[in-house]
Formats: C-alpha cells, structure tokens, sequence
C-alpha cells in the first residue's frame, strides 16, 4: 500500500511515517523542506501520484492571526484536489479536540474549516482529534508567562504523548475510512495550571503558576471541559510522569 504522508518532517508526521514504513508500507514523505508546498501546490503532483491513502498532518506557522485560515484554506484545498485527481481511496486528516467550541479563536476557527471542507469533499476520510500533545506542554507555558510568574487557567485537559497519537493514526490510515471524526486523549486528567506547575518543576523552573480562569487559550476563554475528548475516545497508554522521564533521559 502507498501512503503520502504530507507534513511528514513534523512531530508526528516523523513518528507515522516510521510506523508505517515498519509496518511494511511504501511511503512517500512530503512536506515544505522536501520541496513540497501544500499552500502553492510546488511539488504536490508528483508527491500524491499513484498514492492510495494520503495524511495531512501539516500545521501553520502561526496560530494567532489569519494567517492560519489562510494557510489551512489553500493547502487543504490544494490536496483534495490533488486527492480527486488521483482517486485516492482514503483521506485522513489531523485535528483537535475541541475544535468546534473554540472558534472564536482564529486558529481553531481555520481547524473548523480545514475540517468542513474534507467533509465537504466528497473523498473517503477520517479526521482524527487529539487533545494537547506533552510536547507542547511548554507552549501552554508561555500562553501565560509573565515574566516570573505564569497565568492559566484550571481548564481540564487529558495531554497525550505525540508517539501514541502517531500509533493511532496509523492504525486508522490502513483502515476502512470512517467518514467522520474519531478522538484520542492521554490517560490522565489535569487542569492547564497543574500541568505546568508538574511541568515546571520536574525541569526545576521556579516560576510560580497563578490559577487564573480570565487567561485566554490561544485567543478564547476556556470553559472547564472545553479540552476534554468526548465518549468513546481513544484512551492512549502513555502517562505524564513516563514521558517526562523519558524526555529527561533522551
């Protein structure tokens, strides 16, 4: 089975990519430092033909301007074309939970868009949901550093190791398409504030986290489980305190 994995230099796209080439799959690795520009269409012909399945697990460069709705609006636009084109049998896509109470947010609003137009497609698909990836715990950080201190909010969220949700989403690529939304979450709940005070001070940061409901996410206030994956998710295996002392030994 040939796969197009576009994005594929990325965090996730890195750890699918391998999953799939173990798992006996040829695929092909595209994204912009490979010569593949989703937004121009550069390099997407070449990179889609003859594939079966094809990921998009690309992200934009920004996430507080309409520079997303830009981004996500021409490149996803740009592989369902291609997608038609080549009669793939499978389209799959990379999302977030919580996307559609969150579109005050220029980011999340551009996620709600990527995601309308492949369900708008008409292509075979599969969108896939995650809740925040570890690897980004440090980026929650900074939504509320203020210089020795640090805001957010007691928001719920269940954070998840970006190798799990690669894990998943290889699984569903060499799947049936759902033609629908399906959703995976860490094995832990904690609020956006105690997970950057477990954050801090396992990397022995002595910044002070103030709870502080009025801290925006990326733009949008938090309701309490605005972050939180629904029933039925997939309830991924890897713990925080196990992936910090793997990040720690690494």
């Amino acid at each position: 089975m040939k796969i197009t994995v576009v994005g594929a230099s990325g965090l996730i796209g890195t750890r699918l990519s391998e999953c799939l080439r173990r798992s006996g799959h040829e695929v092909t690795a595209a994204s912009l430092s490979l010569g593949v520009d989703t937004v121009t269409g550069e390099g997407l012909e070449a990179a889609i033909a003859g594939t079966d399945i094809v990921v998009d697990v690309t992200n934009a460069a920004s996430f507080g301007d309409s520079a997303a709705l830009d981004f996500f609006k021409a490149s996803t636009k740009n592989l369902l074309a291609a997608a038609a084109e080549t009669g793939i049998a499978h389209y799959l896509a990379l999302s977030v939970v919580g996307t559609p109470l969150l579109v005050e947010s220029d980011y999340f609003r551009a996620k709600m868009v990527q995601e309308n137009l492949i369900r708008a497609s008409n292509r075979p698909y599969t969108i896939l949901r995650s809740t925040q990836f570890y690897e980004f715990i440090s980026g929650l950080i900074d939504i509320g550093a203020q210089g020795d201190v640090v805001r957010l909010p007691p928001a719920l969220i269940r954070p998840v190791a970006a190798a799990d949700v690669a894990a998943f989403l290889a699984e569903l690529t060499v799947s049936a398409p759902l033609g629908g939304i399906v959703e995976i979450g860490g094995p832990e709940q904690f609020g956006v504030d105690e997970i950057a005070r477990i954050y801090l001070t396992a990397n022995e940061d002595e910044r002070q986290v103030i709870t502080d409901p009025s801290t925006s996410y990326f733009g949008v206030g938090l309701t309490e489980d605005a972050l939180l994956p629904g029933t039925g998710a997939r309830v991924a295996s890897e713990t925080l305190s196990e992936w910090l002392y793997q990040s720690m030994a690494d």
